[in-house]
């Protein structure tokens, strides 16, 4: 039996992601504001100064997108209660890592969550299900892409809207993962942030 999330997945969520498969994988402030300007509504965050971070959440913001800020590449963000409290306060929307413990407790302060899993085998993905029924995330990220097709069955499991991420360079990538059960894909390619859901079934 799948495991289910301690709360409903975000409504915010849900809806950008049946209209916009991609969410974009922002490294840098430069891409950031690139970010800004483009269609798609959600995206990861990394790479960026912790003392240029406040400035670049607030122009994410302003531009009206819903951006998780990834603490394990943020340079002179720790992973304590001090950091989750410090990056809400400077209004990020949600967070990205790793560590289910940091998922657990930010989700407890009201922020949106994304846990990010390797998938080296089956049973690596078996244990990330379990850690996940602890955390309760918003959103699963499951790294690499390619490995989608060969654990669809356990990605399934983990009760939570998982994307995938990781040698996602082109449509046929977008779509291969959205077959396999993906709520969507993490780009840096910024050829794709633009791409609707309803393109790619025209196509």
């Amino acid at each position: 039996m799948g495991l289910r999330p301690k709360r409903p997945v975000d409504r915010r969520l849900l809806a950008a992601l049946a209209e916009h498969p991609v969410m974009a994988s922002i490294v840098g402030v430069a891409m950031a504001g690139r970010f800004a300007s483009r269609s798609a509504p959600l995206g990861i965050l990394a790479s960026v100064p912790l003392g240029e971070l406040e400035a670049t959440v607030a122009a994410t913001l302003a531009a009206r997108k819903i951006v998780f800020v990834n603490m394990d590449s943020t340079p002179g963000l720790g992973h304590d209660p001090g950091a989750l409290t410090y990056l809400k306060g400077i209004g990020a929307i949600g967070v990205c890592s790793t560590r289910a413990a940091i998922i657990e407790r930010a989700g407890g302060l009201g922020l949106l969550t994304m846990q990010k899993v390797f998938v080296t085998d089956r049973s690596n993905l078996h244990r990330s299900v379990q850690s996940i029924g602890r955390s309760h995330p918003d959103l699963v990220q499951l790294m690499p892409a390619v490995m989608l097709r060969y654990v669809e069955r356990e990605a399934r499991e983990l009760g939570v809207p998982y994307l995938a991420a990781g040698f996602v360079q082109e449509e046929a990538d977008v779509t291969e993962a959205l077959r396999h059960g993906a709520a969507g894909v993490c780009t840096s390619d910024d050829a794709l942030w633009d791409l609707r859901r309803s393109a790619l079934r025209a196509s």
